[in-house]
C-alpha cells in the first residue's frame, strides 16, 4: 500500500499526458509544439516520470523515440486515465449546467446514417436533460473503444467480435449497387455480387466490414475487385457514381436518405452476406449508468418494433437532379 500511495503522489496527470504526446507524435519537438510547452520541459517530465517508475519508457535513437515494454504498457493505462478524467470533467460539468446526464456513444457510418437520426428524437423528447457524444467508427474500432472504456454504448455490424463485452440485437439492412442511370446494370431488381465484379469499384474505407466482405466475396468467385478508389463515406461514393467513375456498394437505407437527387440508381444484391444485422455492445450492464441503460433499452427496443431488412429483389431509383443543383 505504502508503494502505490508514493506511486500516486510521485506522477501527475500532466506527466501522463506529454507520455501520451511523446509516444502519438514520435519525437519531443512535435510533442511539445502539440502541447504548447516548453521541448525541455518536456524532457524533465519523462525523465522525472521514468525516475518515479524505475524503468525506461523509451529506446532513444536518432530518428526519434521508440516504446519499450514498459511504456507500451504504460500507455494503455495512461490513456485510460485521461479519457477517465476527461469523461469526469465533462460529466460534472454537465450537472453544473443542469443537463444531468451524459452519454458517450460510438457507432458505425452505417447507424449514424440510417437509424440513429430516426430514434434519438423520440429518447431526447422524454429526457430532455440528457446530452449525448456520438462519435463515427468503424466497427471494430467500436468494439475497441467501448472496451478500453472510452464510450459507454457502442452500435456496430453483428459479424465484428464483441469479445468480452454484452452485445443486444438491434436494426438490419441489405448492401446494393449504386450505379449510374445508363450503366448496363441499371434496368436489373438484383444482380449477384460477382456480376458487379466486370466494372470498376468505388471502394469504401478499406478497413470497413462491406469492403472486407466484398473482397472476400471476388476471392471466393476466383475474381478481384477492380478498385479505382477508396472513398471514406457513403455519400463520396454516391458522388463518385453520380460523375461515373465507377459502381459502389451502400447499405440501401443510406442509399435512400443520401442519393435523392443524384440521379442514379441502387439495385439490391441477392448474395446472403448482403443482409447485414447489427448490434448494441455494452461493458456489464451493471455497471452503466441509469441514464445510458435508458438509452440502450430504448435503441433495442425501437429496433425490435421495426421490421427487419427486405430481403425481396428490388431496384430503389433516386430521382434526377433537379435543374440548377
Amino acid at each position: 500500500m505504502r508503494q502505490i500511495n508514493n506511486l500516486i503522489r510521485r506522477i501527475d496527470l500532466t506527466s501522463l499526458q506529454l507520455f501520451v504526446a511523446v509516444c502519438e507524435e514520435g519525437t519531443l519537438t512535435r510533442a511539445a509544439s502539440r502541447e504548447n510547452i516548453a521541448m525541455s520541459a518536456v524532457s524533465k517530465r519523462l525523465a522525472e516520470l521514468e525516475e518515479a517508475l524505475g524503468t525506461d519508457l523509451f529506446v532513444r535513437h536518432s530518428k526519434g523515440m521508440m516504446l519499450a515494454p514498459a511504456g507500451e504498457s504504460l500507455l494503455h493505462h495512461a490513456r485510460s486515465m485521461l479519457t477517465s478524467v476527461e469523461k469526469m470533467g465533462a460529466e460534472l460539468d454537465e450537472y453544473r449546467m443542469g443537463i444531468r446526464g451524459h452519454i458517450r456513444m460510438l457507432a458505425n457510418v452505417s447507424a449514424i446514417v440510417e437509424f440513429l437520426p430516426d430514434e434519438l428524437p423520440a429518447f431526447f423528447a422524454t429526457h430532455s436533460l440528457v446530452k449525448i457524444h456520438l462519435e463515427e467508427r468503424l466497427s471494430a474500432g467500436v468494439v475497441k473503444a467501448v472496451e478500453e472504456g472510452y464510450a459507454e454504448v457502442g452500435i456496430c455490424v453483428s459479424t465484428t467480435n464483441s469479445r468480452d463485452l454484452f452485445a443486444r440485437p438491434y436494426r438490419s439492412d441489405r448492401l446494393a449497387l449504386a450505379v449510374p442511370q445508363d450503366h448496363p446494370l441499371a434496368d436489373r431488381a438484383s444482380i449477384d455480387f460477382v456480376e458487379s465484379l466486370d466494372f470498376d469499384h468505388i471502394g469504401f474505407h478499406a478497413d470497413s466490414a462491406i469492403y472486407t466482405r466484398s473482397r472476400a466475396a471476388a476471392a471466393e468467385a476466383g475474381k478481384a475487385v477492380n478498385l479505382r478508389i477508396n472513398v471514406p463515406s457513403f455519400d463520396a461514393i454516391c458522388r463518385m457514381v453520380q460523375c461515373g467513375l465507377g459502381v459502389g456498394l451502400i447499405p440501401d437505407r443510406a442509399f435512400e436518405v443520401l442519393a435523392s437527387g443524384m440521379g442514379i440508381k441502387a439495385v439490391q444484391l441477392r448474395d446472403d452476406w448482403a443482409y447485414r444485422e447489427l448490434k448494441i455492445v455494452t461493458r456489464d450492464p451493471a455497471g452503466l449508468s441509469t441514464v445510458t441503460k435508458m438509452l440502450v433499452e430504448h435503441l433495442a427496443q425501437s429496433g425490435s418494433n421495426r421490421a427487419p431488412a427486405s430481403t425481396a429483389a428490388a431496384a430503389v431509383s433516386a430521382p434526377s437532379p433537379r435543374q440548377g443543383r
